[in-house]
């Protein structure tokens, strides 16, 4: 697979409503995600990614889980990408949701190493060779502080030999690795981090699969272009008002800090989110309203 997984393509979040048969109390609402989808494709985002961290993955039943690939898919409709999440505790169950996302029409995946076990070098590159068979584009997601599994540009090298993988997200928070892995091979780099974009942009990174642009999709895509166009002065003030709002991305409470965001902006919907993630706390969500009104004040006077 040559697919370019570049530009921003949004690790969505996935809205739930009250519902006291359902897990946890709430059930998903496939038709607000729907709606949530579409805007971003409306507002310039290349893709979604549905099934990420920030779309509660581990939360769902199996039926949530494939359903949200679905809808998906039908609410893009072709005008986009969709990188579905396939992240599992072992190769066998990846592939499994691997070959579901390519029956149910996605574009590529999205896959972290073996979850909740720190896999040797050996068996990394057999959980992507094995994931890899399915034939889907493969972008790899380093994530060590979730998984303790650090996918180093010596590893990215040598997984990027493997057939149908294209596309690394880094998020190690070491932006100095954009460099080394373009230096040790031919792969896409990903910016992951939201909070470290304009800096892996200038060093060549050529995608965001992004957590803010939830909130802001019309903005993170200028923010994204300016930077490709090497319009460095304006992308980094733009960047300056808003990475304050961003830095919540790399923080333990990102999903719980990015659904407010979208419900405080008002064009989307957020909401709660399931177990085992509570609400924010009061001075949590003071500091996001404080970040995002902060932003919103710098974007309503351009």
């Amino acid at each position: 697979m040559t697919i370019d997984l570049g530009g921003v393509i949004v690790a969505t979040t996935l809205p739930f409503t009250p519902d006291p048969a359902a897990p946890g109390g709430l059930a998903v609402d496939y038709e607000r995600f729907a709606a949530h989808c579409d805007w971003l494709i409306s507002n310039g985002c290349r893709g979604v990614g549905p099934n990420g961290s920030l779309g509660e993955y581990s939360s769902l039943t199996d039926a949530e889980r494939r359903k949200v690939v679905q809808v998906a898919v039908e609410a893009v409709g072709g005008r986009g990408l969709v990188v579905a999440g396939v992240h599992g505790v072992g190769w066998h169950q990846a592939k499994h949701w691997a070959e579901l996302a390519k029956e149910d029409g996605a574009d590529g995946v999205l896959l972290l190493p073996p979850t909740l076990y720190r896999a040797s070098e050996a068996e990394v590159i057999e959980h992507y060779t094995r994931v890899a068979e399915v034939g889907l584009p493969i972008m790899m997601y380093n994530n060590p502080i979730d998984t303790k599994v650090d996918l180093v540009p010596s590893l990215v090298a040598k997984l990027a030999s493997i057939p149908n993988v294209v596309a690394i997200k880094e998020f190690s928070g070491d932006v100095r690795r954009v460099y080394e892995i373009r230096e040790r091979c031919d792969i896409d780099v990903i910016a992951g981090a939201d909070d470290l974009l304009f800096e892996s942009l200038v060093n060549g990174a050529v995608g965001w699969f992004a957590g803010y642009p939830n909130a802001f999709p019309a903005e993170a895509v200028e923010l994204y272009e300016l930077a490709r166009a090497d319009r460095i002065v304006e992308a980094r003030e733009l960047y300056r008002h808003l990475v304050p709002a961003f830095r919540w991305d790399s923080r333990t409470e990102f999903v719980q800090a990015i659904k407010l965001s979208i419900d405080i902006v008002g064009r989307s919907y957020g909401g709660p989110t399931r177990p085992p993630r509570g609400p924010l706390t009061p001075e949590h969500e003071a500091g996001v309203r404080a970040d995002v009104e902060a932003a919103l004040r710098y974007l309503a006077s351009r």
